[in-house]
């Protein structure tokens, strides 16, 4: 069982599939392939919001916030000009040529990003996983998979600073994907 099988048994996805998706577009505006197994989550759950918690960047969200392509250009140009300032925090990775990060969630209320470490030689199903704490220097690295990474989120399994309150305070017994609303966005 993949862990998107595991995460759809846990939480299901919406009754309606989401529309398709013109990945090689999505490709050629980031400039790198994705990996599959995101892929496959937007093509489960299309765009929306885990336990409200995480939201999934999706291409073609409607809104730029929660828009792959548009959140990657933004994050970028963020995450640049805060480099020189939090040299001492930031990845060592990130200082590799042709590293970057490509943003594919963002926790809801806290300014802080799940993102992928892409590097030029590394297969896109490979890249990590890094959470940066959005309004500090701190991140944190974790094993290649998003969707394995937010099943272990849900579940409480990853070993992360970040989430564990999730499940200490609000210790839900249900998993709920939510897909926005117009009355949300506004």
């Amino acid at each position: 069982m993949t862990a998107i099988d595991a995460l759809v048994r846990l939480c299901p996805p919406p009754a309606e599939p989401p529309p398709a998706v013109d990945w090689a577009g999505t490709e050629r505006a980031l400039g790198v392939p994705l990996p599959a197994d995101y892929k496959r989550l937007v093509e489960t759950y299309g765009p929306g919001v885990f336990d409200e918690t995480v939201w999934l960047l999706t291409p073609d969200a409607g809104r730029a916030h929660r828009d792959l392509v548009a959140q990657t250009a933004e994050r970028t140009e963020i995450l640049e000009s805060l480099r020189e300032w939090e040299a001492d925090e930031w990845p060592a990775e990130l200082s590799e040529p042709g590293a970057r990060v490509v943003p594919w969630a963002f926790e809801e209320g806290s300014g802080a990003f799940l993102y992928w470490l892409v590097r030029p030689e590394a297969h896109p199903d490979d890249w990590p996983v890094l959470y940066n704490e959005g309004r500090g220097p701190l991140w944190e690295r974790h094993g290649p998979g998003c969707a394995a990474f937010l099943l272990g989120v849900l579940t409480g399994t990853v070993e992360t600073s970040y989430f564990g309150y999730l499940y200490e305070v609000l210790k839900p017994t249900e998993h709920r994907f939510e897909q926005p609303t117009v009355a949300a966005d506004d």
